[in-house]
């Protein structure tokens, strides 16, 4: 079963990375950096319907906290009830809380086969580069010819982690970057419970990609960045700025959550996408 996994695993998609980035490393001046910055931006286009799906629960998910906080003071007594009738809430409006994880569930396969594509693609010993060919495909002879491939883009070995190069910039790029789309995409809760939750991820995931990234390739946490400079383009261009920026206090309008059903929103969304 593993032996079948591990195949499937390097035919769709270990293979297809490897030489997507020697092909891309090819035509982009034998540069692996920009290598790296093009597949990622062909990434983010593969999985932009996903993306957009994402932002748009996410907006419905805000459209609803007026109703959720009607029902947290209406069953402020009885917790069962509340989270059966939130869910219920929640389903009569199409929205699902889980369904605003789904690109970050896509993205897991994705940084695990770049790491092990950028390992793999720039093998640190000479006897690696017989697995590499290995992998390359035959009736592509462009990718055959680049081999070996330059790991350096401007201050950087790409193979090598930030940490072993004494490299402070990458990481904290990647740190900000990502509490940047984590600001912009937080929906504000009237959940006490979730507020908090928003809050620890606000700051524990930029962290931990931070942490990460020192000892990983700084091919990977190249990624991260331009990875997320892309989200934060894609999410203003949908809510704006979101939290990120302060917002000006404006009137309340008389449009209420049921004036424009969440439902609708996201099937606009749906079909946008």
């Amino acid at each position: 079963m593993m032996e079948f996994i591990g195949l499937i695993w390097n035919q769709l998609i270990l293979g297809p990375m490897v030489n997507s980035l020697v092909f891309l490393y090819v035509i982009f001046f034998d540069n692996f950096g920009l290598s790296v910055l093009l597949f990622t931006v062909i990434i983010r286009l593969i999985t932009l319907p996903l993306t957009l799906k994402q932002i748009r629960l996410t907006r419905g998910m805000s459209q609803l906290q007026p109703l959720v906080k009607e029902l947290q003071r209406k069953y402020a007594d009885d917790k069962a009830r509340l989270s059966k009738e939130t869910m219920a809430l929640y389903k009569t409006q199409g929205v699902s809380p889980l369904g605003c994880l789904g690109p970050m569930f896509i993205q897991m396969p994705i940084w695990i086969g770049l790491y092990q594509g950028i390992i793999q693609t720039l093998p640190s010993q000479p006897e690696r580069l017989i697995g590499l060919s290995q992998k390359l495909y035959s009736w592509l002879p462009l990718v055959n010819e680049a081999v070996p491939l330059n790991s350096k883009f401007l201050w950087l070995d790409l193979t090598m982690g930030p940490g072993e190069q004494s490299d402070f910039l990458l990481p904290a790029l990647v740190g900000l970057s990502m509490w940047a789309v984590q600001k912009m995409s937080t929906v504000p809760s009237a959940d006490a419970r979730q507020a908090q939750t928003n809050q620890m991820m606000l700051w524990m995931m930029p962290l931990m990609l931070t942490f990460f990234s020192f000892q990983l390739p700084s091919g990977l946490a190249l990624y991260w960045v331009a990875s997320n400079l892309i989200q934060m383009g894609i999410q203003y261009f949908i809510t704006g700025w979101g939290n990120l920026l302060p917002s000006r206090k404006t009137e309340p309008t008389p449009q209420t959550p049921t004036d424009q059903p969440v439902k609708e929103i996201v099937q606009n969304g749906n079909s946008g996408s």
